[in-house]
């Protein structure tokens, strides 16, 4: 199984940035999918879920109302749509997948691959 995250940047404060994840050498469609940040000295924490199908999605608190993460499993690829950047958004961002089709999102332990990371900054 491989994870490759990309659409990592430098952007100000109140601009967007599109990441991709995209999925090689598994079923993706039978998976969940999670993104996850770490930021300096931080641990690694939960920004959204989403279910096998895309019908079930979960964000963090901080991200609700401006993220919004996506998948085509015609593509293999998972998305996160970042909006309204703060610059506590700053972070390496992980997209990760899921041990199972559904339900926990948010626990790290429920995810057994991860991709390398693509680093978000935001300058204020």
């Amino acid at each position: 199984v491989q994870l490759q995250a990309s659409g990592g940047g430098l952007v100000q404060a109140g601009g967007s940035l599109r990441l991709s994840c995209a999925a090689s050498g598994l079923t993706f469609g039978n998976y969940a999918m999670g993104w996850f940040r770490q930021a300096p000295g931080k641990e690694r924490e939960f920004v959204a879920g989403i279910s096998w199908s895309g019908g079930t999605i979960y964000y963090a608190d901080s991200v609700k109302g401006r993220f919004t993460i996506s998948r085509d499993n015609a593509k293999n690829t998972m998305y996160l749509q970042m909006n309204s950047l703060k610059p506590e958004d700053t972070a390496v961002y992980y997209c990760a997948k899921s041990t199972y089709s559904s339900g926990s999102y948010s626990s790290k332990a429920d995810y057994d691959y991860w991709g390398q990371g693509t680093l978000v900054t935001v300058s204020s």
